[in-house]
């Protein structure tokens, strides 16, 4: 089983460059990074898993700049994104962010993405919450023309491009993870234009995993494609061993949002699972 990381990245913890170089040392196959571009003061959201909103989130890097950071400093690291809020992107911009990544690690970028749990945040980047989910998919839909091998044009219900000439192209796809709660409008999307599912804390896995693979093998698409990565996982033995009885080949587990000392002190005890 491939043991991935993720980390809340921020001015106060750990650098890219020191964290990557380290996973890589020890045998970690993956780093991914979360996304906020800001977390307005004045929000009604209330934090999904209860309490207050831990400080980190406001202070999180630019996930695709430290990752490019992670990228010149690693040769086998694969670099994600847990997760891309795409409907918060200029959909050509990104399309080339994670196209340049893709090209210059050689294709070892994954693209996780998701809807958004704040609704403010989304709002100053002018997204209407409830069609948020169409928005992506069109998105999505659009930067697929850019990355296509011949000028491709797109015109969706929320944006379009020209047949365009836009290199560099992803190398690797890129492969792309949908993250979210289990139900029927987000298997929907994962088996309409991804390759998986980022299951965050990996629960219920046993009852939710048969669902997606009907919804997923009724769509057409091939079974033994579908990618599930339990994502923010804390980790124990049974945990893990249970992960893969259910067919998983990668777990995301969760590092804190710490300084060096602490950061290295915790993949000193997650190294039993590499």
């Amino acid at each position: 089983m491939r043991i991935s990381t993720t980390i809340f990245l921020t001015d106060e913890t750990i650098t890219p460059v020191r964290l990557a170089r380290e996973l890589e040392e020890r045998g970690f196959g993956g780093l991914y990074l979360p996304e906020h571009t800001h977390i307005p003061v004045e929000r009604t959201t209330p934090y999904p898993a209860g309490g207050e909103l831990p400080p980190e989130y406001g202070r999180t890097l630019d996930p695709f700049v430290a990752l490019g950071q992670a990228a010149a400093v690693t040769s086998q690291l694969g670099l994600g994104t847990g997760i891309t809020l795409v409907a918060q992107h200029d959909p050509i911009d990104l399309a080339k962010q994670i196209a340049t990544l893709d090209h210059l690690s050689g294709g070892r970028f994954t693209l996780g993405l998701g809807f958004g749990w704040n609704r403010e945040e989304a709002a100053d980047h002018g997204v209407e919450w409830t069609t948020r989910r169409e928005l992506t998919q069109d998105r999505m839909a659009l930067m697929r023309a850019l990355w296509a091998a011949e000028p491709t044009p797109y015109k969706g219900e929320f944006g379009s491009v020209r047949a365009s000439y836009a290199y560099p192209k992803p190398l690797s796809g890129p492969r792309t993870l949908i993250g979210g709660a289990a139900g029927p409008k987000l298997f929907a999307h994962i088996a309409d234009y991804a390759d998986g599912w980022l299951p965050i804390g990996g629960r219920g896995l046993s009852q939710s995993l048969p669902v997606l693979r009907d919804v997923w093998s009724a769509a057409g698409r091939d079974p033994e494609k579908l990618q599930v990565i339990p994502y923010a996982v804390l980790p124990t033995p049974g945990k893990l061993a249970h992960y893969a009885e259910l067919g998983v080949e990668e777990v995301v587990l969760q590092l804190p949002p710490a300084g060096e000392a602490e950061v290295l002190r915790v993949l000193d005890e997650f190294g039993q699972y590499v």
